[in-house]
């Protein structure tokens, strides 16, 4: 009678999923919303949304995901489609592909970097828009 309508994965996005500290995961994650992540893990991340690594967390893998804050430890390589924010008390080793980069004073970056903009849908002048 007073059933709830199932949520898509559009509402999900405000939501945070979350690993506390002391917690270990080995494996791959894989995640429509957005990840707060205290804890260790030792696999590959993908989101659709943003990943926080906080000053306890770390991963040693691979991340793919739209935005990105760390404050712990990154070993690997990470793709952000838009913005990554290194805070001063992270620990980068890799390989980073991102949009815009955020690198505040204290941080450790030892990564290779390449900046993509983002990719936006041209008309060549002699072409009509659809629609």
């Amino acid at each position: 009678m007073f059933e709830k309508p199932q949520k898509s994965y559009t509402d999900l996005l405000g939501k945070t999923n979350r690993i506390v500290e002391g917690t270990t995961i080995n494996g791959d994650i894989v995640s429509q919303a957005d990840f707060r992540l205290d804890g260790e893990l030792t696999g590959n991340f993908t989101s659709k949304g943003k990943i926080v690594i906080g000053p306890a967390g770390s991963v040693t893998g691979d991340i793919k995901c739209k935005n990105a804050d760390i404050e712990g430890k990154f070993n690997g390589k990470i793709e952000v489609a838009e913005m990554l924010n290194v805070k001063s008390k992270a620990h980068i080793k890799g390989e980073v592909i991102t949009g815009k980069l955020s690198v505040e004073p204290g941080a450790e970056f030892s990564a290779s970097c390449i900046m993509r903009t983002p990719v936006k849908q041209s008309i060549k002048p002699n072409e009509q828009q659809p629609g």
